[in-house]
């Protein structure tokens, strides 16, 4: 269906009678992003079932040092040069950012090896790590795979194959496997080390070379907004004039006549529906509705469940405070290869926080922080990109509109904020609505034309 189909062909109709009822569900990045963005030229409805809008841009306030202060539980930190729709985002929402780090640490308790890749003393803050040809060997690695498919990105050679056979083609150490690659990348899509060796390679080389992690110099700086994701949810909320909190679509009905989204306080009608949630809820609220295309696409995606625990116990955290990194990836015991992701997000060195004692979101802990320490919990869902995903992203653009229906989400592209956004602004383009950060650039290009 054309958009045009869905507005009044009389070239003289008012603005106002052109303007479409939109549903939006879902009210995470990508259902805020369509949402703030469609609701400046139509009437839209953001469906959140949760408690509150943001998704994983959540932020609480916690009681540490006694000292109260705003921390981030999801969504974290963002940098000028990848993430150009969220930063076009903050510019136009007056968000106050604060420099962060990305410093990565690895904590591997069965083979007993830590280290950093702050400097030469974090990386050998394990003084046993001297002596250890297999380290010195997943450093030679390190140097090999980054100049390896640092080639394989910018001459778009890299083969189609998944990360694990080509690791195995290419003679790779199993100390820089388990050592470095794959706790990085679970890190990074918070997933097992195990789904990371079904990780497509083209897609995976792709992500880290645009992101700087494939080179030891000119990496970006990375930002965090000050004051916590929730300053840039509440300036969005405030251009978003109906919001539906705890507001659970149950089920929706498309026909000729327009959709009707079905909730527990009754229907309402509406002209178009933007899907901005995982798509396996897409898909749970479509049911028998859902077409044949729907269902290939949307069920193509699947979710990686992990549990978030908001403390301040160090045992979550390298044992040597030399190796406390942004990023410390923990592994207990078992299989390196089979092992859960566990990693703990050190805030203090993320965000600009008045803390002395260290306040970490630890996904998925192999040990369980003690009880005194623990602040919250929540669970986070994060697709699991592996062929059949990427497949599935070449088809999204031929279900754009049909039934009076688009799809946004972060399953869309990487599955990061940037993501979600950007697949929001696409959506609003199709509407004939710019994101005005866009726009702009348009204007000052055709100046400079």
């Amino acid at each position: 269906m054309k958009l045009d189909d869905l507005v009044p062909s009389n070239a003289a109709a008012s603005r106002q009678d052109r303007a479409l009822r939109i549903a939006v569900v879902g009210g995470g990045i990508a259902g805020l992003g369509a949402a703030w963005l469609l609701g400046r030229q139509h009437r839209v409805t953001l469906f959140e079932a949760g408690a509150y809008a943001g998704g994983h841009a959540n932020t609480v306030d916690v009681t540490v040092d006694g000292i109260r202060h705003p921390v981030d539980t999801g969504f974290l930190v963002f940098n000028r040069r990848t993430y150009p729709e969220l930063c076009g985002l903050f510019a136009a929402l007056d968000v106050p950012v604060a420099a962060s780090d990305m410093s990565f640490g690895v904590s591997l308790g069965a083979e007993d090896i830590e280290w950093a890749g702050t400097s030469v003393a974090t990386l050998f803050a394990q003084g046993a790590n001297l002596a250890r040809p297999a380290f010195w060997q997943m450093l030679r690695d390190i140097r090999r795979f980054n100049a390896e498919t640092t080639r394989l990105a910018r001459e778009h050679a890299a083969p189609d194959v998944p990360l694990g056979v080509y690791l195995d083609r290419n003679g790779y150490s199993e100390s820089f496997r388990n050592g470095y690659l794959l706790p990085m990348a679970a890190a990074i899509w918070s997933c097992p080390t195990e789904q990371m060796l079904h990780y497509p390679l083209n897609t995976f080389l792709r992500f880290c070379h645009n992101h700087g992690l494939l080179q030891i110099l000119d990496r970006p700086q990375w930002l965090t907004v000050r004051g916590g994701s929730r300053e840039y949810v509440k300036r969005m909320l405030a251009g978003i004039s109906d919001l539906r909190l705890n507001w659970p679509v149950r089920r929706v009905i498309r026909d000729a006549g327009g959709v009707t989204v079905v909730c527990d306080a009754g229907s309402e009608q509406f002209d178009a529906i933007v899907f901005a949630c995982h798509s396996d809820t897409t898909l749970a609220i479509l049911g028998e509705e859902a077409t044949a295309a729907e269902r290939a696409v949307l069920g193509a995606v699947r979710y990686q469940p992990n549990r978030a625990v908001l403390h301040t116990d160090p045992a979550l955290l390298p044992r040597r405070r030399k190796v406390w990194s942004a990023w410390n990836y923990m592994a207990g015991e078992g299989r390196a290869d089979q092992r859960p992701v566990s990693v703990s997000y050190l805030l203090n060195q993320l965000q600009p926080l008045p803390f002395h004692s260290p306040v970490m979101v630890t996904l998925n802990p192999f040990k369980e922080p003690s009880a005194g320490h623990v602040l919250a919990e929540f669970d986070y869902d994060h697709p699991v990109f592996d062929q059949g995903a990427i497949d599935a992203q070449a088809h999204l653009p031929a279900l754009q509109g049909r039934h009076r229906s688009w799809f946004a989400g972060a399953w869309t592209g990487y599955g990061f904020h940037e993501d979600g956004l950007r697949s929001a602004v696409n959506v609003a383009a199709m509407f004939g609505v710019a994101a005005p950060w866009r726009a702009r650039q348009l204007m000052l290009d055709e100046v400079h034309a």
